[in-house]
């Protein structure tokens, strides 16, 4: 049966990172959390909402790791660009085989694998409900799969970027490491950018900002919230957007 239809959005961006496809395991991809992350967008996707995905490659290699360990940073983020294309299709695979047209875009040129990224076709795609993946990042290095997501979501005219992390929302310091750390409700761009508040990279921020961009910080640790973060995203976790920055 499909879900009542969230109110509010009609065409989404999800920001899911590499270390999300890992679940339980230290490495690689889990082939449960895999599962799981599918049905939930079959369950956005049913509900009339327009999804494209971008997915970092972090739990295969990133690119600034590999610098610092001496190898040539534009090489490591060609290698990083690769890793987000074999998530891409990972996702796509587990999507069909739950009944979601999905189309997988890369920023680099793979045509046995992916469409290249064509924005118009990427737009023509959702309108007729099929999930689109964005792979390879923007296909240039020095820039995070954060700036992908942003640029992206800003090209198709995309109403918000859901960030799914780890944690349930956007804290004033580390939840893991200080028990008093306070969640905010609602924080401006300008609070993340002045108090480094690790949403997403600078330049991703700014982007949002310049295009007045929300995004939608959740926990995608806890089963439904994919959904949830549609549906309600003030409850779920903070929002990221124009305003007077309060705490939960």
């Amino acid at each position: 049966m499909a879900a009542t239809k969230p109110a509010g959005y009609k065409r989404i961006l999800l920001k899911l990172s590499g270390e999300a496809l890992m679940g339980d395991e230290h490495y690689g991809i889990s082939g449960v959390m895999l599962s799981r992350i599918a049905a939930e967008v079959k369950e956005v996707v049913n509900s009339g909402v327009q999804t494209a995905v971008v997915v970092g490659g972090g739990n295969i290699f990133r690119g600034v790791e590999g610098a610092t360990k001496g190898m040539d940073r534009a090489s490591a983020d060609y290698m990083g660009m690769l890793a987000t294309v074999i998530n891409s299709m990972a996702l796509q695979d587990a999507l069909e085989k739950i009944g979601v047209f999905t189309r997988v875009q890369s920023a680099i040129k793979m045509e046995q694998i992916a469409e290249p990224y064509i924005r118009r076709r990427a737009v023509r795609h959702l309108e007729k409900g099929r999930v689109v993946i964005f792979a390879a990042g923007t296909g240039n290095p020095y820039f995070t799969t954060d700036t992908a997501a942003s640029l992206r979501a800003i090209e198709i005219n995309a109403e918000v970027i859901l960030k799914a992390t780890k944690v349930d929302g956007v804290y004033d310091s580390d939840p893991r490491k200080n028990a008093k750390a306070r969640r905010y409700r609602f924080v401006s761009y300008q609070d993340v950018l002045e108090k480094d508040l690790k949403v997403m990279d600078s330049t991703a921020i700014a982007l949002c900002k310049e295009n007045a961009l929300p995004i939608v910080v959740f926990d995608l640790t806890k089963a439904g919230n994919i959904f949830k973060a549609v549906k309600d995203p003030q409850k779920i976790g903070t929002l990221v957007g124009k305003g007077t920055t309060a705490l939960a």
